[in-house]
């Protein structure tokens, strides 16, 4: 889940539905830069996807009492994430082995730099096999450097998506999550340097250099749970409760 925290409750973002933004990028991309082809096909699907994992676990949030608010997908138990991210990994293998690849790589990158628990050393090994495994048994050899390629989409897209999501509409640069305040550091040849992303207004984003083949609208579909409702029902109740709404970002 993500979440937005306000002094009367929560604006709260399901995981799925912020992949399938990612997806809307990944198919408004550039159609100079990256060919039709039936792996393309399939890497623009994985971005859509790569969030399944989070399904089942958005469909009941949990509390975190020690911070007094939602658990998010960045402190969510790890033991229930890791077995959320295989069953998510092996559901899209299952439809496709390259999107299976993508997603694997992309939940495996979240541990590249911190292993301090078992768990996670685990799940970064396990996936390196698990990569090599769906790779050999594809009928399509997919070289590496389109491989790496469709993976720095799909992560860029996944950060892109999370910058209109986790930020306050119309933020400016001091109030923006550090993460995105210097850019996207993926590189691409519509974008060598990376990318550049701020807030035009509330309803509008500015990239640069900008890699759509034209001006789009994401729809971002949300709830906002007050605190409130929370105290009085739980935040499982209190979320199915309240009614989903969108807010729009033009991308120009």
């Amino acid at each position: 889940m993500i979440v937005r925290e306000y002094e009367e409750g929560f604006v709260m973002i399901r995981q799925h539905d912020h992949a399938v933004i990612s997806g809307e990028m990944a198919r408004n991309w550039k159609n100079d830069f990256l060919l039709t082809s039936r792996i393309r096909s399939e890497a623009d699907w994985a971005v859509e996807v790569h969030d399944r994992a989070w399904i089942p676990l958005d469909q009941k949030p949990l509390w975190n009492e020690e911070k007094q608010r939602p658990y998010t997908f960045v402190d969510y138990p790890l033991e229930e994430k890791l077995e959320a991210y295989r069953n998510g990994i092996e559901a899209t293998a299952s439809e496709s082995l390259y999107a299976g690849v993508l997603t694997s790589m992309h939940y495996q990158s979240f541990f590249e730099n911190d292993r301090s628990d078992p768990r996670m050393k685990e799940f970064y090994e396990e996936q390196t096999r698990v990569q090599e495994d769906y790779l050999a048994r594809m009928k399509v050899e997919v070289p590496m450097e389109l491989r790496k390629l469709h993976f720095d989409r799909l992560q860029f897209c996944d950060n892109l998506s999370l910058y209109i999501c986790m930020n306050e509409p119309g933020s400016s640069k001091d109030q923006e999550l550090p993460w995105f305040r210097d850019g996207f550091p993926q590189q691409f040849d519509v974008a060598p340097e990376g990318v550049y992303a701020w807030w035009k207004n509330e309803t509008s984003v500015i990239l640069d250099p900008f890699p759509f083949s034209g001006e789009w609208t994401a729809s971002v579909p949300y709830r906002f749970v007050t605190r409130e409702r929370i105290a009085e029902i739980g935040l499982a109740e209190a979320y199915q409760e309240a009614g989903e709404k969108d807010y729009f970002v033009t991308f120009d």
